[in-house]
């Protein structure tokens, strides 16, 4: 295909993550949000892009490789694979997965770099001022909150010390612009609103290089040997070098359609940062920043190791399938706010949602198409209200199902496939074909009718869960005879199951039992 005929991808990143420890249940949401969000946009027949990666550089990762007397590059290795691995047990399904140690990141940072210091927005100057040790970088006095530095700030001390820095005061004005005019470019938007506040007070100029006195372990500035890149910068950029930023292919992709992050690093690196970086590079900012929440334990209390309310999210998928754990934290956390994570909530909505439900109606229908119609699904006989209802019902579902996927409302899109799914399981309780089986002609037809309409309403939920649960719905399509859908442009009630054999399989969601309310202990903590 000539690169003019190439239709734009649907780019969406996420943050990367930092190479100083192993996932969390934060990492794992963020990538399941996202491969859900990519999911329903195939769904909607878009030609779609997902990157991901690790972020590899910094006084952390080299401080953390020094206590366990490795190189930095063998402890970004080691991390690299497990978070990859997660990925792998989570169904998240990346197409490309960038690491800020890989030369076609580097060289990418280093041409930015002489760029703007050869368009003089880089300078070298003296700096007395507080640093965070923790957060890697400069601070004020008007990060603090109450008088109190934020505990993710650590210790903050104050440094004297030679290095460059990027300019971005005179670009204050214009973002301030950029975002009044723009207002869903962050989602949600009370986010956009904090943005805003943030810029209320004059910018300072950013500091973009560590002197290797102090810091090795980072991309050497190329006008400068005796220093290396602050992370930051460096990081952010990986979301162009992905992509081939300079070459033919850059533009297919850019500007990035969503980029994907937690509510702790929006402001200032995503939110300001970015897309300063961007304008002084001559390039369109992302078209929308959504902006996810926090999982807390229990109660709302923050989760620490110390506390011992650490959720490991590959516990999780190992005892109780990947699916499940997807399903779980799509439906319970609203996108941009926070929630709560414990084993309690996550078994109760395992049993009411998945096994109750979702995996109740497939396999009552299952077992009555074998037991009742020799395993062949009928075709629909009778239309009377009962099914006239179910079956506005559910076409009704698909449209608000595309609709708040499009909005990143997968908590609501769940529970509107759960509620159809509960009609269905009322409406064979209605009609009661294990009843209707031993009686006459019409009521042979009513209960034919009855298994082939559960068998549709099936056949359109696997495919609205598709970007929640992937294995799942692929095997709901399996045990109904049915063909995967792929697009859910097409997607309507119909008759398409007529005459399919249904393929009996293992129970999709097992029961938990009431004793089984202890956390899962699979891997060592």
């Amino acid at each position: 295909m000539a690169r003019s005929q190439v239709v734009k991808f649907f780019y969406l990143t996420t943050a990367i993550d930092y190479a100083n420890g192993s996932p969390h249940l934060g990492h794992a949401y963020e990538k399941i949000l996202s491969d859900a969000i990519v999911r329903s946009r195939r769904m909607e027949g878009l030609q779609c892009h997902f990157l991901t990666g690790l972020d590899e550089h910094g006084q952390k990762v080299q401080e953390t490789a020094e206590r366990l007397s490795i190189e930095p590059q063998k402890l970004c290795d080691k991390v690299a694979e497990e978070f990859q691995a997660m990925c792998q047990l989570m169904q998240v399904d990346y197409d490309d997965y960038i690491r800020t140690s890989q030369p076609r990141h580097t060289s990418v940072v280093r041409g930015i770099l002489s760029k703007l210091y050869e368009n003089g927005d880089i300078y070298k100057s003296s700096y007395v001022g507080l640093y965070s040790v923790r957060a890697e970088r400069f601070v004020h006095e008007k990060d603090m909150v109450d008088g109190k530095w934020p505990e993710d700030f650590g210790d903050v001390i104050e440094l004297q010390e030679e290095n460059y820095f990027f300019k971005m005061k005179g670009h204050q004005a214009w973002l301030l612009d950029y975002l009044k005019k723009n207002d869903e470019f962050i989602f949600p938007a009370y986010r956009q609103k904090q943005v805003l506040e943030f810029l209320a007070e004059p910018l300072n100029d950013l500091c973009i290089s560590r002197p290797k006195s102090r810091l090795t372990w980072g991309i050497e500035l190329p006008f400068d040997g005796d220093y290396v890149t602050y992370v930051w910068f460096d990081a952010l950029i990986n979301y162009i070098s992905a992509i081939g930023y300079g070459t033919e292919r850059f533009h297919d992709f850019w500007p990035a359609d969503v980029e994907v992050i937690g509510k702790d690093i929006l402001s200032p690196a995503h939110a300001v940062y970015w897309p300063i970086m961007l304008r002084a590079i001559g390039l369109e900012l992302p078209r929308q920043l959504v902006v996810h929440g926090w999982w807390l334990a229990k109660g709302g209390e923050k989760m620490s190791k110390s506390l011992g309310n650490v959720v490991r999210p590959i516990d999780y998928a190992t005892v109780y399938g990947s699916d499940a754990f997807r399903y779980f934290v799509l439906s319970e956390m609203s996108v941009g706010q926070d929630s709560d994570f414990s084993h309690e909530l996550f078994a109760s909505r395992y049993r009411a949602d998945l096994s109750n439900d979702i995996g109740n109606l497939l396999s009552r229908t299952v077992n009555m198409v074998e037991r009742y119609c020799g395993g062949t699904i009928p075709p629909v006989e009778v239309e009377e209200e009962l099914e006239r209802e179910l079956k506005f019902l559910a076409k009704k579902t698909i449209g608000d199902v595309r609709e708040r996927c499009r909005h990143y409302d997968f908590s609501g899109a769940l529970e509107s496939v759960c509620a159809l799914v509960r009609s269905a399981n009322r409406y064979l309780e209605c009609r009661s074909p294990w009843k209707l089986a031993k009686g006459k002609e019409k009521d042979l037809a009513e209960m034919k009718t009855s298994l082939a309409v559960a068998a549709e309403c099936l056949r359109i939920c696997a495919a609205l869960l598709i970007p929640a649960i992937p294995q799942s719905a692929e095997k709901m399509f399996a045990q109904l005879g049915a063909q995967t859908v792929n697009d859910w442009t097409a997607l309507d009630w119909g008759n398409s199951l007529a005459w399919k054999r249904v393929c009996k399989g293992p129970v999709l969601f097992p029961r938990i039992g009431e004793d089984d309310d202890a956390m899962p202990a699979v891997s060592a903590r």
